[in-house]
């Protein structure tokens, strides 16, 4: 591992640990306002990185630029309204994800023009360089992870919330698909169609929240 990649990769864990695990709390969360204590009872509503971090779905963040994190169990039938609750849960994670990239664009901004409002130093330069491109990273990584889950593939959020706005037996046919979800996310990702699909809306949103 040369130096370039650990130095890539001391500034990628951090924002990638966070994201991954305030996507994973937020559904936890709301599903727990909603009813449903199978997130508490089982140690996973908590922003402690570890109880959330899936090794491949990491892997998968720095081989196909997308990842995922150990899914927060739900259970819907603790839920006043299933289908409409389900659908809350589901876009927690995702609109959290995009709510962290603007704090992400925002802090990276106000560190700029910070780095330019106070004398130059070798010490100041070493702590809010790297931190900076953290920051922008945070906003990378915190994009990807929206727009991929937004992605109407079961078992990505998108799906739970696209099943929770069509029609009961139309839902129930689209849920059935869920068991080959995951092998056409990769073989998706594997044949590059993934990155055409998501990389330009991505790479649209981080610029306009970094312009």
């Amino acid at each position: 591992m040369d130096t370039t990649t650990i130095t890539q990769f001391i500034l990628l864990a951090p924002p990638l640990l966070l994201a991954l695990t305030v996507h994973e709390f937020a559904h936890g969360l709301v599903a727990f306002k909603l009813g449903d204590p199978t997130a508490k009872a089982l140690g996973r509503l908590t922003l402690n990185p570890l109880k959330h971090l899936d090794p491949l779905g990491t892997l998968a963040f720095f081989i196909f630029r997308f990842g995922w994190a150990k899914p927060v169990p739900v259970n819907p039938v603790y839920f006043k309204n299933p289908r409409k609750d389900m659908l809350w849960v589901a876009l927690a994670g995702p609109a959290t994800n995009f709510v962290m990239a603007i704090i992400s664009a925002a802090a990276a901004k106000t560190l700029w023009a910070l780095a330019h409002s106070i004398p130059y130093s070798p010490l100041a330069e070493a702590i809010l360089v790297p931190l900076n491109h953290t920051l922008i990273a945070s906003v990378w990584i915190n994009l990807v992870l929206c727009i991929f889950n937004f992605l109407p593939i079961p078992p990505l959020d998108g799906s739970r919330i696209l099943a929770g706005l069509l029609p009961p037996n139309l839902a129930r046919s689209y849920a059935s698909i869920e068991p080959y979800g995951f092998v056409l996310i990769i073989l998706l990702a594997v044949t590059g169609v993934l990155s055409k699909v998501i990389l330009p809306l991505i790479e649209t949103v981080n610029t306009l929240l970094l312009s």
